[in-house]
């Protein structure tokens, strides 16, 4: 199976991609809107994350947060890869 990893940023394709930190899915992309992703954040989510991705207070009104594109590892078939070295 070919191994379709990237470097890309994210965009309106990967809507439904879970955003995996480490070994943990932490959301889901639900929306990409003027090149920005926003992540509907697991409810489980742990605060250390949430504060090292600068989720602590940021908030648009549907509850989703901007995923910055520098926390962004890699893209890949299933799932939006997060640096763990943030």
């Amino acid at each position: 199976m070919e191994n379709n990893d990237t470097d890309r940023s994210v965009t309106e394709d990967d809507v439904g991609k879970e955003v995996v930190y480490g070994e943990d899915t932490v959301g889901r992309i639900v929306d990409v809107r003027h090149g920005t992703a926003y992540v509907d954040p697991d409810p489980g989510i742990v605060e250390t994350i949430s504060a090292k991705l600068g989720w602590a207070d940021a908030s648009d009104e549907e509850g989703a947060y901007p995923l910055q594109e520098e926390t962004v590892a890699r893209v890949t078939d299933d799932a939006v890869r997060l640096r763990t070295d943030l």
